[in-house]
């Protein structure tokens, strides 16, 4: 017994052409994407730059990357993670109506 084929889950893998609503879909998408790595990367910033300080001195540069990894990539991550749930959600319902 073999099942039948999933689709997939990425919204990257989906035929955009001609469809402008799933372009811009897309496009969102990719943005998303970046944001998620750019802010992740933030994050690792702030952690890097904390226990440098915690193993070295604490100097007020080491607290202002720590600060600014924080405050980065919390407003990137927070609406980018909303928006890529989105798109899952939104590229799903296509899928189940036929689209």
């Amino acid at each position: 017994m073999t099942s039948a084929p999933q689709p997939s889950n990425d919204a990257s893998s989906v035929d955009v052409s001609g469809d402008p609503v799933r372009l811009r879909r897309a496009a969102i998408d990719h943005w998303t994407k970046l944001a998620k790595r750019v802010g992740y990367l933030s994050f690792g910033v702030s952690i890097v730059a904390v226990f440098t300080g915690l193993a070295t001195s604490f100097t007020p540069l080491i607290g202002e990357l720590a600060t600014g990894g924080l405050v980065v990539g919390s407003v990137l991550l927070a609406p980018s993670i909303v928006l890529g749930y989105a798109i899952k959600a939104a590229e799903k319902e296509d899928r189940l109506n036929g689209n």
